[in-house]
């Protein structure tokens, strides 16, 4: 646990696992409530000295948080693949992620402008001023270990915010390796601030109920976010929540099959299919299906699963059991319910994958709305491949869904294109393009995809006051 500028380490402690070997990488300190208090006590007391620091000083830090990240670039990788999973190329271009989310805030924390405003009256003016949030509660997840901390920690602390965070129990380790950049490069005692716990819960009550934190930011699970907006509410905190997927990947028949196929291959199975804007539900306009599938079922029978320290991996382990019943469960379901299995379906167990939680790259195709696939986040290595005839059909069965956070759509007809980004109920949408995200495009969801936006100019907004002075001259 860190706080106040310091780490705590004698304590009760558990331990950390690599999901692809089951080895222990480490003993963490397990936090409880009393912890997650004192690291807000420290945070609120941190918190006018910081606010009260120059745009300039607070930029100076990130900017030297950025360059340390990427100077431990192939460490921290190397960390995340042993602790999370994920190929090494891929942890590799998540530091490069998460080390430009502090530069890009960085450069935003001098850029925090008010107005003035005319007044109907003579005599009076309006001024408006941007004022830091409060104490900031942050709750990250383990898919992305790295860079969902610093899309939380770059724009908090710009803005002039205090932090706590508590990291995903899986994955404390990459969060301490953040921190530690935070000590190194000067950040001031009880302005960023870690506590590390095997049971979520009770942190997650303290952060919801503790008079002084002002502002709740979460990226999770659906369920868990809305049962922690609701726990803040009695006292009216912002939240911010980046919460479950369902996105659809719509591929119209004057698209090139190969090409859609191709990215689809890439963007379904990123991450092992842990990622929130993984698509699970590919339409498939009937015309070029048959094309489309020979190549993505050639595409997915080449992918090879492993520790993703061996670069001749092209997938990791998915992060528990409790993640390999859900697959299965629902990869079961849809094949009972006449789905057709084109390309693995089954749990990896043979040999050097035999400690690991290993599910095999799965192709499904004839896929309906009957199914569970069909309405659940699967959070897993399977494209469920649905085929679709009419442009209106497509957008209703893709907005059919509670989520709305990403979406993908491959199409040459501009026309078309416009149209369908238009009328699709998604915040995050690719047209000919499977990585629509970057430290400076605004990422969120609409409808039970979250609330707010991160990244970009609008991510600081969401750590800030907005105060009016009516001056009477």
């Amino acid at each position: 646990m860190y706080v106040n500028g310091e780490w705590l380490r004698d304590g009760p402690t558990f331990s950390v696992h690599n999901p692809a070997t089951g080895e222990t990488l480490g003993e963490v300190f397990d936090g409880n409530a009393e912890h997650a208090q004192q690291a807000i006590k420290a945070a609120e007391q941190a918190q006018d000295s910081w606010a009260g620091e120059t745009a300039y000083k607070r930029s100076e830090l990130l900017a030297r948080a950025h360059g340390l990240m990427l100077e431990r670039q192939a460490a921290l990788a190397n960390l995340m693949t042993r602790e999370q999973g994920k190929p090494l190329k891929a942890a590799m271009n998540e530091v490069k992620y998460a080390a430009d989310f502090l530069l890009w805030f960085a450069e935003e924390a001098k850029r925090i402008y008010g107005e003035t405003i005319p007044s109907a009256r003579a005599d009076q003016r309006f001024l408006v001023h941007k004022q830091a949030v409060g104490v900031v509660a942050a709750i990250t997840p383990w898919n992305y270990p790295i860079s969902m901390l610093t899309r939380k920690l770059g724009p908090a602390l710009a803005a002039g915010c205090t932090v706590v965070l508590k990291p995903a129990e899986s994955t404390p380790l990459c969060a301490m390796a953040v921190f530690d950049i935070l000590h190194e490069v000067g950040f001031p005692p009880g302005v960023a601030n870690l506590v590390t716990t095997s049971d979520p819960k009770p942190i997650g009550d303290v952060f919801c109920t503790h008079p002084s934190v002002r502002k709740l930011t979460f990226t999770g699970s659906t369920a868990v976010g809305k049962h922690l907006a609701q726990a803040a509410a009695p006292q009216l905190k912002r939240v911010s929540m980046e919460l479950g997927g369902h996105a659809p990947f719509i591929v119209f028949d004057d698209a090139d099959p190969v090409h859609a196929a191709k990215g689809a291959s890439l963007v379904k199975f990123l991450n092992t299919g842990q990622a929130c804007i993984s698509p699970n539900r590919i339409f498939v306009q009937r015309r070029i299906l048959e094309p489309f599938l020979d190549t993505l079922q050639e595409r997915v029978g080449k992918l090879r699963a492993g520790n993703g320290l061996d670069p001749a991996n092209s997938i990791g382990p998915l992060i528990n059991e409790a993640a390999i019943a859900k697959v299965d469960r629902q990869v079961q379901d849809a094949i009972a319910k006449g789905a057709t299995l084109l390309s693995g379906g089954a749990r990896l167990s043979d040999g050097e994958l035999a400690n690991g939680h290993f599910y095999g790259a799965t192709l499904l195709s004839n896929i309906s709305a009957d199914m569970l696939i069909y309405r659940e986040e699967t959070f897993g290595p399977v494209a469920a491949v649905v085929p679709f005839d009419d442009d209106d059909d497509v957008i209703a069965m893709a907005n059919d869904t509670r989520y709305g956070l990403a979406a993908y759509v491959y199409t040459q007809n501009l026309a078309r294109a416009l149209r369908t980004f238009e009328q699709l109920q998604f915040g995050i949408i690719g047209i000919n393009d499977i990585n629509p995200t970057s430290a400076a495009a605004p990422f969120g969801g609409m409808k039970e995809s979250g609330l707010g936006r991160e990244g970009a100019r609008e991510g600081i907004e969401e750590y800030l006051e907005t105060k009016l002075g009516g001056i009477s001259i």
